[in-house]
């Protein structure tokens, strides 16, 4: 089992940034860093014995100082969308930031999310379980519009059989909703190898939360049998894409794809399996495992070519996807409605996510 390297990345605000190497012993290394508990990039062996890295992002802190789209993030308070930017609880109607592309919605935490935030290193080493670095953020009474103070953790571990662990923790003084996710963008051929669009996936989800013309879930839970939302059997992400219209506001020729929430069978608090993705032409296969109730599966449908990442990597659309396990979407909205979670935390409570990555062998291309 390798050892973890930190390595001084840069500052922000007069804080330091660090960026934190995994090692396996199978030659995997995970990059994760302390800003915005981002994870840079995941280095996975294929057959041939190269390392194949799979997740978009940056080579230096300053180009995710800049704006992009939630790259590798640890995203909070609340990942999605809260419809209009408001939440009432305890009688009380709070305003948050309405900073959402798709319509007037507050969604991922807000521009000063946790995403935006320098984490506090708390621990990092090796033990049986792999190597793996601890990060903490505390966010204050009122920080982005939402009541009380939440402690939070992320630990981050990749283990000697190719998994990359992510376990989140939050504490709160206060009733708060709470719904993190990590944002990375997959692409099994590698960050720079273009669509996925042939990439071959099974969710384990027999329904999903349709949507209104601004990704708000209409409340209706919906079997995914019979539609292009089907993918209890796997098959290409490409295979019934053009049956669905334009998620989000746009004309008819827009772009196209996936950005809806699946809702995962079996959800009782427990890990298991959530998705299952293949690509023939690495011969990589990628497992979701997560104890929450549902995954955002999202196509990369706004991406853009002035994007250029790793390795002057030029990252368009449809060139990767996310698989955003979480609570629904605007859920502290829809107190309440049968089938959906509560996203309140309230004092004396941990919300606890845990999202697991693990990497297989699949057929190979022919």
């Amino acid at each position: 089992m390798g050892a973890v390297e930190e390595t001084v990345w840069g500052a922000f605000r007069s804080r330091p940034v660090f960026l934190y190497t995994l090692n396996s012993a199978s030659g995997a290394a995970a990059r994760v860093t302390n800003y915005g508990g981002i994870l840079q990039s995941l280095e996975i062996p294929i057959a041939d014995g190269n390392l194949v890295d799979v997740v978009l992002g940056f080579d230096s802190l300053d180009e995710y100082l800049g704006d992009h789209p939630f790259f590798g993030a640890t995203v909070g308070r609340c990942a999605n969308r809260i419809a209009g930017g408001r939440f009432t609880l305890g009688g009380k109607v709070y305003n948050l930031a309405v900073n959402d592309k798709a319509g007037p919605n507050h969604i991922h935490g807000g521009p000063a999310g946790f995403d935006k935030q320098v984490w506090e290193p708390k621990d990092f080493g090796q033990h049986s379980g792999g190597t793996y670095v601890v990060l903490a953020y505390t966010s204050v009474d009122g920080e982005e519009g939402y009541p009380g103070t939440v402690e939070t953790t992320v630990t981050y571990t990749l283990t000697g059989d190719d998994e990359l662990q992510i376990s989140m923790e939050a504490r709160t003084d206060r009733p708060t909703p709470v719904n993190l996710t990590n944002h990375s963008y997959w692409n099994l051929n590698g960050h720079q190898s273009g669509t996925v669009l042939d990439h071959e996936i099974a969710l384990y989800a027999d329904a999903y939360t349709p949507v209104d013309s601004h990704l708000i879930p209409t409340g209706e839970i919906k079997a995914v049998a019979r539609t292009p939302f089907d993918f209890t059997q796997p098959r290409t992400i490409a295979s019934e894409m053009d049956a669905i219209a334009p998620p989000g506001p746009g004309e008819p020729g827009g772009p196209v794809g996936y950005d809806h929430n699946f809702v995962l069978r079996d959800a009782g608090g427990h890990v298991r399996p959530a998705a299952r993705v293949a690509s023939r032409r690495s011969g990589l296969a990628m497992e979701v495992r997560t104890n929450q109730p549902g995954v955002q599966f999202y196509t990369g449908n706004h991406l853009t070519n002035s994007l250029t990442g790793k390795g002057g990597a030029v990252y368009d659309r449809h060139h990767a996807f996310c698989l955003e396990t979480q609570a629904f979407p605007d859920a502290i909205n829809r107190r309440g409605s049968p089938g959906w979670p509560s996203v309140v935390l309230n004092p004396g409570e941990t919300y606890h996510h845990e999202v697991c990555y693990a990497f297989a062998s699949s057929e190979p291309a022919r």
